[in-house]
């Protein structure tokens, strides 16, 4: 793996309450800097990162019921359709986890398959965000079954505001379940190399963090012969 293979793994990433224009702009500077897949920011300042992407290859990414899940189905499928019309290439949203900590599994594949078919309606990339710290294995597992079933493009371990962040063994689960068939982003908490090295061996195709530039960094002084 080169040093441009990994950044373009990144979800570069800020999702921070108080995030300005000339936060954005660095942002977007630094993805495009890098060659990133992706910046990760909320629904808003879509249309803005799109107009400072738009001579570049790296996608804009909306968070969509971000970071609790706790809105109705019509509201994500709003917020998604609005992300879309104002240039969102990536939608990520948030399971509604009080659901799944209830077993309303039929509510959670409705859930899915609406807003996956909404993205994949539009050519739009859909992750779906578990939040895996409020569930226990079954959950996961049960999740990544319908996953499977529906398709989305990703599913993700973790939005970073949760109490936990993205472990190996969760993603290694989620891999196993869905193999082939569905990727899995890991997110939350990764802030070095040997802790995104980790996420990628254990099966993780795309990495989210605010910590992009560093972990580059971190590559390019262990393996300066592959850059």
């Amino acid at each position: 793996m080169t040093k441009e293979d990994l950044a373009h793994m990144f979800d570069h990433t800020f999702l921070k309450p108080y995030a300005t224009k000339d936060d954005f702009k660095k942002l977007c500077n630094e993805a495009k800097s890098m060659g990133a897949a992706m910046v990760a920011i909320n629904s808003e300042p879509v249309r803005l990162c799109k107009e400072l992407l738009k001579e570049s290859q790296v996608h804009v990414g909306a968070a969509i019921s971000f970071p609790l899940g706790q809105t109705t189905l019509s509201v994500k499928l709003a917020e998604t359709k609005q992300a879309i019309l104002d240039g969102a290439d990536e939608i990520d949203y948030v399971i509604n986890i009080g659901k799944a900590k209830m077993h309303d599994w039929e509510y959670l594949k409705k859930e899915m398959q609406e807003i996956v078919t909404l993205c994949h309606e539009n050519n739009v990339i859909c992750k779906v965000i578990f939040e895996n710290c409020y569930l226990d294995q079954c959950e996961i597992k049960k999740l990544s079954e319908i996953a499977k079933e529906v398709k989305p493009d990703f599913i993700k371990t973790s939005t970073g505001f949760g109490t936990g962040g993205a472990t190996i063994e969760d993603v290694r689960l989620m891999k196993e379940i869905v193999g082939q068939e569905v990727q899995v982003k890991a997110a939350g908490g990764i802030r070095d190399w040997q802790t995104c090295l980790a996420m990628i061996e254990a099966g993780a195709t795309r990495i989210g963090t605010s910590h992009s530039l560093n972990i580059l960094k971190e590559y390019e002084s262990i393996y300066k012969h592959k850059v």
